[in-house]
Parts: structure tokens; sequence; C-alpha cells
């Protein structure tokens, strides 16, 4: 990528925060030094990475792509879970409930917040039919939550359930 967008990267967020929020879910947060290689990254540097539960940062990642990589893991199915390393794979319905559901959990982050997140996706490149990630969110993307609260990620009211798909019951390895 030769320009860099002007984006919230982890270094500028609260770790502890971000692994505490990942760690809802049963993720862990892994995040090595600048200029080293990230574990896991389908895009490569300064991409986040996912193998298994862990996702791979430094400080120079976007915090978009950390959420992103955060919420393939969540929105899959369980079998492609136990399975995971670097691709998340999935489709197009899951690609949309991921953006949809990352939005909703930059609200967790008091650094990030969902509208931040919208700036950040658009400035990163993220496309929506909209012209944006917030009109889309607004606007456009009553199937994805629909979608995510039939997978049990979301409550009626939209916010989350801390739950994975598949997994019946809530994860909460780490109570907010």
């Amino acid at each position: 990528m030769a320009a860099t967008p002007d984006v919230l990267r982890i270094a500028d967020c609260r770790q502890s925060a971000v692994a505490s929020l990942l760690e809802r879910y049963g993720l862990h947060l892994r995040v090595c030094a600048d200029g080293q290689a990230i574990s896991g990254s389908y895009w490569g540097p300064p991409e986040a990475g996912l193998v298994g539960n862990e996702v791979f940062a430094r400080p120079d990642t976007p915090m978009h792509s950390v959420l992103h990589e955060a919420c393939h893991y969540l929105c899959m199915t369980p079998a492609r879970r136990r399975q995971l390393h670097t691709d998340a794979g999935g489709d197009y319905e899951e690609e949309n409930c991921v953006c949809y559901l990352q939005l909703v959990l930059a609200e967790q982050l008091g650094e990030l917040g969902r509208d931040r997140m919208a700036r950040d996706m658009d400035s990163w490149g993220y496309t929506f039919r909209l012209g944006s990630a917030r009109a889309w969110f607004e606007n456009d993307a009553h199937t994805a939550r629909l979608q995510l609260i039939s997978w049990g990620l979301l409550a009626q009211d939209g916010q989350p359930t801390w739950r994975l798909r598949g997994a019946g019951s809530t994860i909460n390895v780490c109570p907010a």
C-alpha cells in the first residue's frame, strides 16, 4: 500500500481494553513488535492476522482490521473456527455481518466508537452500496442485522450477546 490512510491504530488505543473485549469471546490478542511479521495476516502487514482463537497485530495495525478479523471468528461456523488459519473465508452474507458487527463492537471501545470506525473503514477502502460505512449501517444493513440476531450474536435491541455463532450459550470468559 503506497499511501497509509490516517486511521486509528492499535497503538492509539488502550490495548488492555481491546484485549478484554476480545477475551469476552474467547479470543486472545497478540501484539508483536514494530516491523515484525504478523502471524496469520491474509493481506500482509500491517493487517491483523487470525490463527485459531488468536488475533495477531503490531502497533501499526489498524483497529478496523483487528475488529474485522475478530468478527470473522465470531461469525463463522464452529467447524470453520476449528480449522482457522489465516484465511477466514466466508461468503458475501458473512462479510456483511462481519462489517456490521465490527461497527457495533467499536462502540465498546471508548477511543474508537462507531463514527470513527465508519470513517476509518471508508478511508481504508471498504466499499458500500450507499457510498459510506455509516450510510450502509444506518440505512441498508438490516439484512446483516437480522442475520446476526438469528445467529445469536446480537440481541433484538442490536446489542452484543457475547456469543459466538453456533456456540449456543454465552462465552463470557472475561466479564466487562
